[in-house]
């Protein structure tokens, strides 16, 4: 039984990583959870979980040519299984995004949440390819309004293919944005609920600098309580392995955007 979610913004900074494994690192105290990487083109959540020497990434599972096994890209740490992608310019270059399908098909087998860290723009038909293939998208923005836009935008899109939202997740709030004002107005035009709002933190970025992910870094800080409360409001509704895979392996990719 899996359900997988596409973490995406629609905006740059908006700290979609770092929420990306928060939030699998709090869901993976009740689920077995995997973290993929599939911003093929920025990759940095290798940075995040301390895989910067990973021997191999996403972008080698991805090579028409290659031998390597889903398995030799995964690895364990810190209580849940990280996927993490290369950052070379040559390795995006030569990568053939279509085979995410059948990546994401083969670790669907394996897990009870698949959580998609996605490109931050909708600019090409492969960057969207995460949002295609997730059952739903978990929305990462900040209490602005080019955020709040572009989160709409990407709600709006994954509407366009049948990807619902398990909810909105505000970011990097800080006491004077309205946040109590702001997230009730939220709610009238996104699908899902607001799951989360976690402050600005300088434990976050610290986190970042120690290549750790921020609730094994600072499992006590403010923002890594709100990661933990965000999660506990996402209802994950696991669906059948083997239906969800054969969904992957068939999903048409977007001519257009």
């Amino acid at each position: 039984m899996v359900e997988a979610f596409a973490v995406a913004s629609g905006k740059g900074g908006t700290g979609k990583t770092t929420s990306t494994l928060a939030l699998g690192l709090a869901l993976a105290e009740e689920y077995d959870v995997t973290v993929v990487d599939a911003d093929t083109g920025m990759a940095n959540l290798l940075f995040h979980a301390g895989l910067e020497d990973a021997p191999v990434t996403l972008h080698d599972l991805l090579l028409t040519d290659s031998d390597a096994a889903v398995a030799d890209a995964r690895y364990e740490r810190f209580g849940l299984t990280v996927v993490p992608c290369g950052t070379d310019l040559a390795g995006f270059r030569d990568a053939d995004p279509t085979r995410l399908r059948d990546v994401v098909a083969e670790l669907a087998a394996d897990t009870d949440v698949l959580l998609l860290d996605s490109p931050a723009a909708l600019g090409s038909p492969a960057s969207v390819l995460p949002i295609v293939l997730a059952d739903r998208t978990i929305l990462v923005t900040q209490p602005t309004i080019p955020a709040l836009s572009d989160a709409l935008k990407v709600q709006e899109y994954a509407a366009s293919y049948g990807t619902g939202v398990a909810g909105v997740l505000f970011n990097k709030v800080r006491p004077e944005d309205g946040i109590d004002a702001i997230a009730p107005k939220a709610e009238r035009y996104f699908e899902g609920p607001v799951v989360g709002t976690v402050p600005d933190d300088d434990a976050a970025r610290a986190a970042r600098r120690a290549g750790d992910p921020l609730l094994a870094y600072a499992p006590d800080s403010p923002a890594a309580r709100a990661y933990r409360d965000a999660a506990a409001n996402i209802d994950v509704d696991a669906g059948d392995g083997d239906a969800l895979a054969d969904r992957f392996r068939s999903a048409v990719i977007p001519e257009a955007i």
